[in-house]
């Protein structure tokens, strides 16, 4: 009953957003508060209403999922706590995004932050997952604490919590001022999106989760920070700022996009690689909003437009493929009990319709026309490319450099999900799990189905989707770009912002597509009919061929993971049990390679032995049991 309740709330949130996209001026409401400084008011203006759109569209459809998900969970925790933290949770990402207060902002953000807490943690009887959940509910914490303080700066300043007197007190405010306004946010909100090197909690919380909530997790709940970045930068600072804040956010977004790819490849967790992924997407979302704020401090309006629209475009389209491959990893879930894919193997047969909907998601965040994905990171691309306008040579160069970065991050994402669907739902099953699966619940199908139907629909039609944002980054930027970028009656992409580029069209790939497909399979069924089919075994080398001679994810990434061992830093154990007779023959070899993440190692371990160290040290001051 609360996830078909939460089902229809999202739909009436899929209206209230299309009618706040459409709508000529934004609508405001406020309520008072025996509170002081607290004011419930909202503000739906074209920002807001995309991302209520985008949270309403996932929430549906993640609802209908969880109505055949969750029955696994009967009698063994409360069905009926997890729908109401469930709606509770899709409740306060939509407030996130519609308040127009800040301190009705930080009230929400935190029924967020705990509402997602307790669905992390909700089989609290596993030690790793009470774990993850603590490790989430700290950093989740540490990021509020910043956005706090950053609200405290705008606060002394226009000695109200309103967003409008942010505004207006933004302007006036000396630099250091507003670059410590532009630092907490940053961080602030960088924390919740999960950016490096502040990442380090998604690998734990987003897999620990059931899943059709690391679903929104992932898809939408790390989207409000990005639309708190795009809030503050582009509309309380009024877009005014020096080019180096955009560095800084192209630079972080870089660094993401790669490190966030090349450690998902090394990950045989499903649900640990998708999350990995997470951190990859946000980056190129900060590539495109960085080169958006580079552009505008330069007075490129359009390119800024350009930059931000390209952000914008693939915060939805990660928040439906990611929340798509999410609900596959939990169909995988559900038939073999593990998230492990080395034990996966030949589920295309046994789940023929969880492996289409899988490969359309895996086609989708690889960036493959015509896909979503591939809309809105070559719209990315070319926001970087169009860089030579910028006046400053030093400038000139860094955007493209950040596109080499992003290229680079594109085929290692391709490699990464070869791997996720071609070891999981090719060559034969592994296990026994594995071998007894069977395809999930029609529930289920349907929320992926329709997950499936946005990514397809956001790939083809983006003669759709390009003015719907359009009108947000003319909000934000004063410049509206629709008519430029787009050409031929719509069906193609051509950006000509002073020069003409390049030009793409979707639509009409997808037309090739259709017609090339067919065409090729009826040549190959009339040129090839007359031959006799014959089937044997696949030669093993006159041995049976059986799942051991397959190729696993630990041999796929292995070329990658020596290249790049200078990051990876691998971690090689090797030990030989020999015979009692003889220490010349080996009765056993076992070889481990372990991977320990940079930042774990280098950042986060040191900080938790010199706190634990410390106390330690005060434990002689405490009286009783804490």
């Amino acid at each position: 009953m609360a996830h078909g309740a939460a089902f229809w709330g999202a739909i009436g949130g899929v209206g209230l957003g299309a009618v706040g996209l459409t709508a000529e001026v934004p609508y405001h409401a406020s309520f008072p508060s025996s509170l002081p400084l607290l004011n419930y008011a909202i503000r739906l203006d074209p920002l807001a209403a995309f991302f209520v759109l985008l949270i309403s569209l996932c929430g549906a459809t993640v609802s209908v999922y969880a109505l055949g998900y969750v029955r696994e969970l009967y009698g063994r925790y409360s069905i009926g706590a997890l729908g109401s933290l469930f709606n509770a949770f899709l409740l306060s990402m939509t407030l996130v995004v519609l308040a127009d207060d800040g301190f009705f902002f930080l009230l929400v953000w935190e029924l967020m932050s705990l509402s997602s807490y307790f669905l992390v943690v909700t089989e609290h009887d596993k030690a790793e997952v009470r774990h993850a959940g603590f490790f989430y509910l700290i950093m989740t914490h540490v990021g509020t604490a910043f956005i706090l303080l950053m609200f405290l700066v705008f606060f002394r300043e226009a000695g109200s919590f309103s967003f409008e007197a942010f505004r207006q007190s933004a302007s006036p405010l000396p630099e250091d001022i507003r670059t410590l306004a532009f630092l907490t946010a940053l961080i602030g909100f960088g924390a919740k999106a999960g950016i490096v090197p502040l990442h380090v909690w998604l690998p734990y919380a987003h897999p620990a989760a059931p899943s059709h909530v690391s679903s929104l997790l992932s898809g939408v709940m790390i989207k409000t920070a990005i639309y708190g970045i795009v809030r503050v930068y582009f509309d309380f600072l009024g877009g005014e700022f020096p080019w180096w804040w955009g560095f800084v956010v192209l630079t972080l977004g870089a660094a993401s996009a790669l490190l966030g790819v090349m450690y998902a490849l090394m990950e045989h967790d499903l649900k640990s690689l998708l999350a990995y992924s997470s951190v990859e997407n946000i980056g190129i979302i900060l590539l495109g909003i960085g080169a958006g704020m580079i552009f505008q401090s330069y007075g490129l309006e359009s390119l800024a437009a350009l930059g931000l629209l390209a952000g914008l475009y693939h915060t939805i389209n990660h928040a439906v493929f990611k929340g798509l491959l999410f609900l596959g990893a939990g169909a995988l879930l559900s038939a073999t009990h593990t998230r492990n894919m080395e034990e996966y193997g030949g589920l295309i047969r046994k789940m023929p319709w969880t492996a289409l909907f899988f490969l359309i998601g895996a086609v989708s965040i690889s960036a493959l026309p015509p896909s979503n994905g591939f809309v809105s990171e070559w719209l990315t691309f070319q926001s970087l490319f169009l860089s030579f306008q910028i006046p400053d040579i030093l400038t000139k160069i860094m955007l493209p450099i950040g596109a080499s970065m992003l290229a680079l991050t594109g085929v290692l994402a391709l490699a990464c999900f070869a791997k996720a669907f071609g070891i999981s739902f090719l060559a034969m099953p592994r296990s026994r799990h594995a071998k007894q699966s069977r395809e999930v619940s029609p529930a289920m199908r349907v929320g992926m189905g329709g997950m499936t139907l946005l990514c397809v629909a956001l790939g083809l039609a983006p003669m759709l989707v390009v003015p719907a944002i359009d009108r947000i980054t003319a909000s934000l930027t004063g410049v509206s770009i629709a008519g430029d970028l787009l050409s031929k009656g719509g069906l193609a992409l051509t950006p000509t912002m002073g020069e003409e580029f390049a030009s793409v069209s979707t639509p009409i790939l997808g037309v090739l597509l259709a017609v090339i497909i067919p065409a090729a399979l009826m040549g190959a069924v009339i040129l090839g009919g007359t031959l006799r089919k014959r089937i044997y075994k696949t030669w093993g080398c006159g041995l049976n061929v059986t799942p051991r001679m397959e190729y696993t994810a630990t041999a796929f990434v292995q070329p990658i993971k020596r290249v790049f061992s200078t990051v990876y830093q691998p971690m090689v154990k090797l030990e030989t049990e020999f015979l009692e007779e003889s220490r010349y023959f080996a009765k056993h070899r076992r070889f481990a390679v372990h991977i320990e993440p940079v930042f774990q190692k280098y950042l986060y371990d040191p900080v938790i032995t010199f706190v634990s160290a410390v106390a330690d040290r005060l434990r002689i001051v405490q009286a009783g049991s804490l």
